[in-house]
């Protein structure tokens, strides 16, 4: 281990996500998690249109880099593709939490999956003992507040954290975030 904790953060969707939106996430959760961590931000595939079948393989190469102590976090449908990625097959490496920010809910009583729904097992098919921390805006007009609660239903591991007055955006501020992955931070 080089003594940096590795966070990789997966970019939501739609065009111009990456450098015109969540590039402002990234950048608010760098500097309130400091210098001993690494924040990686790829950029995914197509992502004015993602899908599961384009995003997955990409998410997979990315965690092949990590390292053991590694957080994975997620920003809307990057977060949903993220955790079902995860629920097929965990990275070789042990993380140290799992973090999804604003993420839709594919299935039962969420949005409908053309494309794939999470299990209902979700939380079993999760690396053993890994936290998992949803957080969500109340004030998030695309995908509702309660998504939070659907993950709730299906990880019973979940840690759900409910921001007042935030949009799907979180207003660009994980100061919440950080402090989920690092507790240490005042």
């Amino acid at each position: 281990m080089t003594g940096i904790q590795q966070v990789l953060f997966i970019q939501g969707g739609g065009a111009g996500a990456h450098d015109e939106w969540d590039d402002k996430l990234v950048d608010s959760l760098s500097r309130e998690l400091g210098e001993k961590y690494e924040v990686r931000y790829p950029r995914m595939p197509d992502e004015g249109a993602p899908t599961y079948a384009r995003w997955s393989p990409a998410i997979r190469r990315e965690m092949a880099d990590l390292e053991d102590g590694a957080v994975l976090a997620g920003h809307s449908v990057g977060g949903t593709i993220l955790i079902q990625t995860l629920a097929e097959r965990p990275p070789a490496c042990r993380l140290a939490a799992i973090v999804l920010i604003a993420a839709p809910f594919v299935g039962q009583d969420g949005w409908p999956g053309e494309e794939f729904e999470l299990p209902g097992d979700l939380g079993a098919r999760l690396p053993p003992g890994t936290p998992v921390h949803v957080f969500h805006g109340l004030e998030d007009e695309t995908a509702l507040p309660a998504h939070a609660d659907l993950y709730a239903r299906v990880i019973a591991q979940v840690q759900v954290h409910r921001l007042p007055g935030r949009d799907h955006q979180l207003n660009n501020d994980l100061s919440e975030v950080a402090k989920a992955i690092s507790p240490d931070k005042p």
